[in-house]
């Protein structure tokens, strides 16, 4: 199993990114993904997930700016971030549970800085 984000980057307050997952190894389109971020000195925190039948979740500190989806033909899942403001900067990372095991990308670095 296998996953790498990428998109991060600094942006200004307002900004936007999308934020990617590409996922190998098992079998994507049946799988959760799941979105989580990460302050230094703070635990991990879920931001959005989704299913297989695209039913999606966000945290409230999100909801209406995040968007998160899927294409299961790419294998990819994507975070679109709107609207971006200071509290945003974390490390975002994807993760999936397979057979009650969590696999993790290696994160991506979003800056909100003005």
């Amino acid at each position: 199993v296998q996953l790498v984000e990428s998109g991060g980057g600094l942006v200004q307050p307002g900004g936007s990114l999308r934020l990617s997952c590409a996922a190998s190894g098992f079998t994507f389109a049946s799988t959760y993904i799941s979105w989580y971020r990460q302050v230094l000195g703070k635990p991990r925190e879920l931001v959005a997930g989704i299913s297989d039948v695209n039913r999606i979740y966000y945290d409230y500190s999100v909801k209406g700016r995040f968007t998160v989806s899927r294409d299961n033909a790419k294998n990819t899942s994507y975070l679109q971030m709107n609207s971006l403001k200071f509290e945003d900067t974390a490390v975002y990372y994807c993760k999936v549970t397979i057979r009650d095991v969590d696999y993790w990308g290696q994160g991506t670095q979003v800056t909100v800085s003005s």
